[in-house]
């Protein structure tokens, strides 16, 4: 109690705020928009571009996270700054699904208004160590937009190039320059990344609805309809059975000032490759949802299975970094989840997905029992 006392008498946040909340319906828009890019193009270089696209994305989102960790939206220009950046946003959202093709320019410049605000909101309101940290990091964030807004007018081969470049300047930054300023609140940092993850998810259950669109209700669509279902309550409980409080609890023993570097790569470099799993999968799911009863391409079975087993390859990454239990049962389930693949191709879509939610449920029920002997347990377990 006496910590979270502190965080409040400091500026900072114990628990998400509902403006957090509204801000997170961008999110939903953009992970659909991200999720049509695979769907209406699948293969490889969809996947590059929407690894580029939401890698960038994800970063300055997640910094928006940090930066209401920091900087409570709790005054009328407070608040009207963050619906400016949430604006930004939304343009960058619209964007998205001809990013490569026309509208590179306006991701650009939405990206860089994020970014700009995102700076100028910690810089004028975050406290005197964040204030140091983000006068570090910012100028190589504004490296990273310039490059993108290059990009913008520019064209693949090109394009892909300077945003590659952008991405991984957002990647090397914490490792160029100082980031202990920054103050980790852990109630609010760790509930804030599970509402994003839950929001994510939440675009699976969308794709079940989007690839139905116009079929007519039988039998077999239900059964697919209860199968998709069932695989988007696997990876909510994969997440939220152990892991979400687990995580919780792991950063939160640590002290203050050894927070910044596990949390870091734990909720920003870790939950990269969970997100891109969830987008992966909800576009195999529209892609293959309505053709339950016929084989399916290597496009879409690939993207199904294998977004689930990019789910729990980023899952080991964040149980690894807070130094979790069952790193290695995730690597090896993700390896399991992705040999489902072939049954969509060579069989039936509907026998792929059955397979899958048993694979994957099983890899989980093993997980929950060996925590569960091990003395731990959740709200849920």
């Amino acid at each position: 109690m006496s910590s979270n006392l502190n965080d409040r008498a400091e500026g900072g946040q114990v628990r998400a705020s509902t403006l957090e909340l509204f801000f997170d319906l961008v999110f939903v828009f953009t992970i659909t928009q991200l999720t049509h890019v695979f769907v209406h193009h699948p293969g490889w270089e969809a996947v590059l571009q929407v690894s580029l696209m939401f890698g960038v994305i994800w970063w300055m989102y997640s910094g928006y996270v940090w930066l209401t960790n920091e900087v409570a939206p709790s005054s009328s220009s407070r608040r009207t700054w963050l619906l400016v950046g949430m604006s930004a946003f939304f343009m960058l959202a619209l964007a998205v699904p001809d990013a490569f093709h026309g509208t590179g320019v306006a991701f650009g410049i939405g990206y860089l208004l994020v970014t700009a605000i995102h700076t100028a909101m910690f810089a004028s309101a975050g406290g005197a160590s964040a204030v140091l940290a983000i006068r570090r990091i910012g100028p190589l964030n504004a490296v990273s937009a310039t490059l993108v807004v290059a990009g913008g007018f520019t064209h693949p081969p090109l394009q892909y190039v300077l945003w590659a470049g952008a991405f991984a300047v957002q990647i090397l930054s914490p490792y160029l320059v100082d980031t202990a300023g920054f103050r980790v609140r852990v109630s609010h940092f760790c509930e804030r990344h599970g509402l994003v993850v839950i929001v994510a998810l939440g675009e699976s259950i969308v794709a079940l609805g989007v690839g139905l669109a116009g079929e007519p209700i039988t039998v077999a669509l239900l059964a697919m309809v209860a199968l998709g279902l069932a695989l988007a309550y696997v990876l909510w409980w994969a997440y939220f059975g152990f892991d979400d409080e687990r995580g919780e609890h792991a950063l939160g023993e640590r002290p203050d000032l050894e927070r910044v570097r596990p949390a870091l790569v734990a909720y920003d470099y870790a939950l990269y490759p969970l997100l891109v799993g969830v987008i992966l999968t909800s576009a195999g799911i529209a892609l293959s949802i309505a053709h339950g009863g016929e084989p399916v391409s290597w496009a879409a079975a690939g993207a199904l299975s294998g977004g689930v087993a990019l789910y729990f390859v980023g899952q080991s990454w964040f149980r690894t970094a807070l130094g979790l239990s069952g790193a290695r049962g995730r690597l090896l389930g993700a390896l399991a989840v992705a040999a489902t693949t072939p049954i969509g191709v060579y069989w039936l879509a509907w026998g792929q997905l059955a397979a899958l939610v048993a694979v994957a449920y099983a890899v989980v029920i093993v997980d929950d029992r060996r925590i569960l002997r091990a003395g731990q347990h959740s709200a849920y377990a």
